[in-house]
């Protein structure tokens, strides 16, 4: 197949300069609560942009993608980052490339999350929109309010990325 992405495990080190991988990992915590609660601190930097903008919390709810699947467009917010964190302990599929004005197909990357992670898109990082394997919904942290956000760049035909298959993926 054309353009095959390859999907890499999704790690903090990996996804390091698209923003921040967001999961509960072993000894990385302090305890809360009475000792009832271990608090994960700090595990992505939001951030809103522009005076008019503010951090929104929202839910969506995703139909799962088919395999394969073509990418002809990927998305990114200049002024803001944008979490995704599912609510149950699935799977999904990242596809990142570069902060830039553009989007160079050799510089795509594809990812598969671990059940239990969700990423923090940093602000200008190309994307695709949620990937669900699965129907699920997500917990979404980002902007919200005046001014423009969302800037959209499409692959030309013959030049898209193309994901033939997720591992997990049933």
């Amino acid at each position: 197949m054309k353009n095959l992405l390859k999907l890499d495990v999704l790690t903090r080190e990996a996804f390091a300069p698209y923003g921040d991988v967001i999961e509960c990992r072993e000894g990385e915590f302090h305890h809360i609560n009475n000792g009832m609660v271990e608090r994960y601190h700090d595990l992505a930097s939001v951030q809103a942009g522009a005076p008019e903008g503010r951090i929104g919390i929202s839910l969506m709810r995703a139909t799962p993608y088919r395999l394969p699947h073509e990418v002809d467009f990927l998305e990114r917010h200049p002024l803001s980052s944008q979490a995704f964190m599912p609510t149950s302990a699935t799977r999904f599929i990242i596809v990142v490339a570069p902060r830039g004005p553009t989007v160079a197909l050799a510089d795509v990357r594809g990812f598969i999350s671990q059940p239990g992670q969700g990423v923090n898109y940093a602000p200008g990082v190309w994307h695709h929109v949620l990937f669900a394997t699965e129907a699920c919904d997500f917990i979404v942290v980002d902007r919200v309010g005046g001014g423009p956000n969302c800037d959209k760049f499409n692959f030309d035909a013959g030049d898209r990325p193309v994901i033939a298959d997720a591992p997990f993926v049933h």
